[in-house]
C-alpha cells in the first residue's frame, strides 16, 4: 500500500508554505521522501493561478494594507481565491501516474465530498465546475447570505493545482470551515461573478473544530489514493 505523510503546519505565512512545497516536491522527485500531505492555515492572504485576472482583485492597496493582506501570483491551475484563519488548506505532494491530471482533481473533491459526508455535511461536486459544491436547499440556512444566493448551490471548497515536469503535484485545496466570510468580498472568487461562497459555519450552529476537520480529511485522503496515513514531524 502507498504510505502516504501527513504533516500539520498549524497557521503559517504563505512564502514559506510554497517554499517547502517545492522542497518537498523535489525530494519527492528523487525517490527521496513518501508523498506528503501538508495541512495548514495562512495568515488573509489572496493567490493569483496562472488563469488569473487583475480585474478579479476588487480591494485597492489601502483597503489589502489596512485588513493585512498578502496578494500573491502563483503558478496553480485557476484564477484567484482567499486563504485566511479558520480555512483548512491542503497541499498533496505526490507523483501522478500517467497524465491524467482532471481526474486527480476530481479524487481531491472526492476526498472533501467523504471527509463533510462524516461531518454531517452533504456535498457534490458540480459538472463543469471545478470545486466542492453545497446545494441549494442546504446552503439556504446560511444567514448572512444574499436571498438571491440562496436558490443557486454555494462553493464550500475551492481547488487549484499544479503537476510539474517530474509528476509531482503542488497546491491543492482550501476548504472553508470558520473563516472571516467577508474577505471573499475583495475578490471574485476563482473568477466566477455568479455563484456564491459558503462555509460550515454559516450552515451549522456550531461548526465542527478544525482538528476534527483534519481528521476526516486525511482518513478520506487515504481512502480515495489508497494510501496508509503516517503523521510525521520535520
Amino acid at each position: 500500500m502507498l504510505i502516504c505523510h501527513i504533516l500539520d503546519l498549524g497557521l503559517i505565512d504563505y512564502q514559506p508554505a510554497w517554499d517547502l512545497q517545492n522542497k518537498l516536491a523535489a525530494d519527492i522527485a528523487r525517490g527521496e521522501r513518501q508523498p506528503t500531505l501538508l495541512l495548514l492555515e495562512h495568515p488573509h492572504t489572496y493567490t493569483f493561478g496562472r488563469r488569473g485576472k487583475a480585474e478579479n482583485l476588487l480591494w485597492d492597496e489601502k483597503k489589502l494594507a489596512e485588513n493585512r493582506v498578502a496578494v500573491h501570483w502563483v503558478d496553480r491551475g485557476g484564477d484567484v481565491t482567499y486563504h485566511g484563519p479558520g480555512q483548512l488548506v491542503g497541499y498533496p505532494l505526490m507523483r501522478l501516474e500517467g497524465t491524467d491530471h482532471v481526474g486527480y482533481v476530481r479524487n481531491l473533491e472526492k476526498v472533501l465530498i467523504s471527509a463533510l459526508a462524516q461531518l454531517g455535511l452533504a456535498s457534490a461536486q458540480i459538472s463543469g465546475k471545478t470545486g466542492v459544491w453545497v446545494q441549494a436547499d442546504i446552503a439556504s440556512r446560511c444567514p448572512r447570505c444574499k436571498p438571491e444566493d440562496r436558490q443557486i448551490p454555494a462553493k464550500i471548497a475551492a481547488i487549484g493545482v499544479k503537476v510539474d515536469a517530474n509528476g509531482v503535484t503542488r497546491h491543492g485545496f482550501a476548504l472553508n470551515v470558520n473563516p472571516q466570510m467577508d474577505f471573499f468580498d475583495g475578490i471574485i472568487p476563482c473568477g466566477i461573478a455568479n455563484y456564491p461562497v459558503i462555509s460550515l459555519a454559516d450552515i451549522f450552529p456550531s461548526p465542527p473544530e478544525m482538528d476534527s476537520v483534519k481528521r476526516e480529511v486525511a482518513r478520506a485522503f487515504g481512502d480515495v489514493f489508497g494510501a496508509e496515513i503516517r503523521p510525521i514531524s520535520i
